[in-house]
């Protein structure tokens, strides 16, 4: 639906009607990139939300989703690619207050997963997420080349670390926001995701003191 908002050049910008539209949505994308994988999703998703695990939800992503896409689907890769496919996989309504692009005063969150307050007497950890995408071509690799590094080999590439570097600095002052607004309540974990092409996910877990 119309979200009353306009581009630069004046279109009108859409927006999800509501929250059941949403998670319909989410349902079905995600049906249809993984079918039959649902309980596996189910488990995967609860232990991250218990634990704040992110290397086995990055390794279902990569041998999972990432295996759908082929090299033309590259023409449309970014951050949102990346994103859409967390926030289907992690969407649930039941135990989080969920939103892709916040916004945290003047600035816009990629994504944030606050536990519903009647479902805070469960191991529920809160999230704060952000997503950046490097090209294959931009780190000077091939897709053959970028599954056979080692995770610290990944961070350790310029292209990737700038991204990192940028997303950190959005992070910090969200996290302050967050946590000015719920104080001891939250149990936040704070998120970087890099997107090396389709092939691999690097991340890193900002640290916080609680204020």
């Amino acid at each position: 639906t119309f979200s009353g908002e306009k581009t630069e050049f004046g279109d009108s910008v859409l927006k999800i009607p509501n929250l059941v539209i949403r998670k319909l949505y989410a349902e079905r994308i995600r049906e249809m990139f993984l079918p039959g994988s649902g309980d596996e999703i189910v488990r995967t998703a609860r232990n991250f939300y218990k634990s704040g695990e992110m290397g086995p939800l990055c390794d279902f992503i990569e041998q999972k989703y990432f295996k759908i896409f082929d090299n033309r689907d590259y023409r449309w890769a970014n951050e949102l690619t990346v994103k859409t496919a967390f926030l289907t996989l992690l969407f649930d309504d039941i135990f989080y207050i969920m939103d892709s692009e916040t916004s945290l005063e003047r600035g816009y969150a990629d994504m944030t997963m606050i536990a519903r307050p009647d479902m805070r007497q469960y191991p529920l950890l809160d999230f704060l997420m952000e997503f950046k995408y490097v090209s294959l071509k931009d780190a000077e690799l091939s897709g053959e080349q970028a599954k056979n590094m080692g995770i610290e080999e990944l961070r350790a590439l310029a292209p990737v670390q700038k991204k990192l570097a940028e997303s950190e600095t959005k992070l910090k002052e969200y996290q302050k926001i967050l946590l000015s607004e719920y104080g001891d309540l939250l149990r936040l974990h704070t998120y970087s995701l890099v997107s090396l092409g389709f092939e691999r996910l690097i991340w890193k877990k900002l640290e916080y003191k609680a204020v």
